[in-house]
């Protein structure tokens, strides 16, 4: 097995493994807080808690840039730190009553999600540090299939192992495949860094332009959109056609579908119609799929609704990424691609705490319609995103 083939596998099962989660996280984690009646407002709260790594991990990236653990990397022991955290706290959480003891079991939300933040933020690092020019479209491509196809062959099966046997069964299963990847990174070398690759304060100027700026707004209302409404995607479903949890697993694999085709054909169609038309046709997707999904007439056709609103989650991440990559400055590109992921997660972290407590103050309809407007707001960017390049008078002015 040749040394990119170990790779494109590590960079694929850390981010199947965090499929995984991601598949528990936004789609059942609210259904199993709420069989211990913790209340919409606290399952938004902690989704923001659990997600202040993520937005906190460029701290996390600055760390594995400037310092080898025990002289061992800077990239690998911090992956396999990060894994090993996510999987004790798998073990542990079904322990915790969130109905009686929803500080401790938000904590524990909040470490596992700290180990995630970590081996992402590093995997991320060692990509950037080992990948060539000419294979990032294609490693990009395979962090978010893996991710995706977690999302897809999981979901059902959590929901149906929570459903047939018990909750601390799916935990258990979720912890089982967090070590996935750890054959493959042990697999994996480290390239020592060189010169070129030295951490530089003075490139983070970057951020003073104004489209950086516009893509880290982008970032914050994008994600607050896309993951505040699939948060009460399935809540929504369960109350309108009593479906069981099963089904509810199988709505976020159709939904994952559509984010892996979304994501397929997103870096397919962005060579061919250009990144500022990818945003406006992102945008028109996110509007459509989440105005109908403000008012399924059944659930044989929410499942359709589903599918296009996972096609347009795809296809805005995969526009957002690609961005991003080229706005990065090589310098400090780790660091840079953590905080401009930052913003995006504070846009989740947003996402959920609104999208929790207007479920439960408005009702499920309205919170559509609401993120649906302010998905619009992004076509508001677009000139501070890309701006036009002034054309100059070739001819020689006159003395």
């Amino acid at each position: 097995m040749s040394s990119r083939i170990r790779r494109y596998l590590l960079f694929a099962t850390i981010y199947f493994a965090e499929g995984a989660i991601l598949s528990y996280s936004t789609a059942l984690n609210g259904l199993y807080l709420r069989r211990f009646d913790v209340p919409l407002t606290l399952i938004g709260l902690m989704g923001m808690l659990a997600l202040l790594p993520f937005v906190l991990k460029i701290f996390l990236g600055m760390l594995s840039d400037r310092v080898s653990l025990f002289g061992r990397g800077h990239r690998r022991p911090y992956i396999l730190l990060g894994i090993l955290v996510q999987c004790t706290c798998l073990v542990l959480i079904p322990l915790i009553n969130p109905g009686t003891n929803f500080t401790l079991f938000a904590l524990a939300a909040f470490i596992m999600m700290t180990g995630q933040a970590l081996y992402d933020t590093c995997t991320d690092g060692l990509a950037l540090d080992t990948t060539s020019p000419e294979e990032e479209g294609r490693v990009q491509g395979i962090m978010v299939g893996g991710r995706a196809l977690g999302v897809v062959l999981i979901s059902a099966l959590i929901g149906l192992i929570a459903e047939r046997s018990s909750w601390p069964a799916a935990f258990y299963t979720l912890a089982a495949l967090t070590l996935i990847p750890l054959p493959f990174l042990a697999l994996v070398h480290e390239p020592q860094r060189d010169s070129g690759q030295r951490f530089e304060w003075r490139a983070f100027s970057a951020f003073r332009s104004w489209p950086v700026i516009a893509l880290c707004i982008l970032g914050v209302v994008y994600s607050l959109v896309i993951n505040g409404a699939n948060q009460i995607l399935n809540l929504w479903l369960t109350q309108l056609f009593q479906i069981t949890l099963g089904t509810a697993g199988l709505v976020t694999t159709v939904w994952g579908i559509g984010v892996v085709l979304g994501g397929l054909s997103g870096g397919w169609l962005i060579d061919r119609i250009g990144q500022r038309n990818a945003v406006i046709t992102a945008v028109v997707m996110t509007l459509v799929s989440l105005v109908l999904l403000s008012n399924p007439p059944s659930m044989t056709v929410a499942w359709g609704f589903a599918a296009l609103f996972g096609l347009a989650f795809g296809f805005f991440e995969t526009v957002f990424f690609a961005i991003a990559m080229r706005l990065t400055d090589t310098r400090i590109a780790a660091s840079m691609f953590a905080l401009l992921m930052a913003g995006a997660n504070i846009g989740t972290g947003i996402g959920l705490g609104v999208s929790g407590a207007l479920a439960e103050n408005l009702g499920f309809s309205p919170v559509f319609l609401i993120l649906a407007a302010v998905n619009l707001t992004i076509l508001l960017l677009l000139p501070l995103l890309f701006p036009r390049r002034v054309k100059t008078d070739p001819r020689p002015t006159k003395a």
